[in-house]
């Protein structure tokens, strides 16, 4: 990811007021409601929500100015004797301890006045076996992978790449261990273990909060007025839902049991869909010609309690 100060046009001084309203006017902008079919706009949104996402966590915002990490939350090189690298797919990896075998031999050899093999009261170099090193990754995975569980590859730095199992309602951060899929053991000891850490990305139109998913679906003018049956997307498809007559924009309709699958309880939370009411997208003279003698039955002011 870029600098999430760049993508929001903001500066590193910038307050949480001002990223919020940085991210905001530029998540109207790009929206892709507002842009159908344009590969290019969601691309662009899911940059803006993922940078709006860095910044607004306090702890991550500190470590990356400070130059702890990366825009990608990867480590970034804290001393010799460690080796930061990326993969390519988003995968970013950090191994802990020492790079290689020659270094680990290096450090005995300062540390002890000579090779392994000079010390006597280990048995020897040829007889000293050695764990390989924990290594740490970062994966970054799509939305809906995360919702549903799956399958993401994660290519190492080597060209090899690992089939990583993500499970059903997998959260950001979360860390999954790999069992002897770190760094090689030394002379015949077992292999480290890996540690993937999950960077779940930001959909276009779902957002998780717990175990609930939110989600705001268009109707037309026709559709909330007058009710109607319509299909809307969940994170295992889309699914039927009856628009009261008479909705308006903000309208809050739940799906129940339509979210995202608790690890411990095993239970599904809820999807709560927010209406958003839509004018025509042309002119619909018959329409503006009904509104201009129509009227209502209650007065309606809409502003009222704006302009108090």
């Amino acid at each position: 990811m870029k600098n999430p100060y760049d993508i929001l046009g903001i500066k590193r001084s910038a307050s949480d007021a001002e990223i919020k309203a940085a991210f905001k006017k530029l998540a109207k902008k790009h929206h892709p409601d507002l842009h159908p079919d344009d590969k290019a706009a969601e691309a662009r949104f899911k940059e803006i929500s993922g940078a709006h996402e860095f910044l607004k966590d306090k702890e991550r915002r500190r470590r990356f100015d400070a130059g702890e990490i990366d825009a990608t939350g990867a480590e970034t090189r804290q001393q010799r004797f460690y080796r930061d690298y990326a993969g390519p797919s988003g995968a970013h990896a950090r191994q802990d301890g020492f790079a290689s075998n020659e270094d680990l031999e290096s450090f005995f050899a300062r540390a002890f006045g000579g090779g392994m093999g000079g010390m006597g009261g280990m048995g020897g170099r040829g007889s000293m076996k050695a764990r390989g090193q924990d290594v740490t990754y970062t994966l970054r995975v799509p939305f809906l992978t995360a919702a549903q569980g799956g399958v993401q590859k994660l290519q190492l730095p080597d060209g090899k790449t690992l089939n990583v199992t993500i499970p059903e309602g997998a959260e950001d951060r979360q860390s999954l261990r790999l069992k002897g899929q770190g760094g090689p053991g030394f002379n015949g000891g077992p292999a480290g273990d890996a540690f993937i850490e999950l960077h779940i990305e930001p959909d276009a139109h779902f957002v998780r909060k717990d175990d609930n998913v939110h989600i705001e679906v268009p109707v037309t003018l026709k559709e909330a007025v007058l009710g109607a049956r319509i299909e809307v997307p969940t994170i295992a498809g889309p699914v039927s839902l009856t628009v009261p007559k008479g909705s308006n924009t903000g309208t809050k309709l739940r799906l129940k049991e339509r979210g995202i699958r608790n690890a411990k309880t095993g239970q599904r939370g809820h999807q709560y869909v927010t209406l958003k009411v839509m004018l025509p997208p042309a002119e619909e003279p018959e329409l503006a010609a009904f509104l201009e003698g129509w009227k209502p039955r209650h007065a309606q002011d809409p502003r009222k309690e704006m302009l108090k």
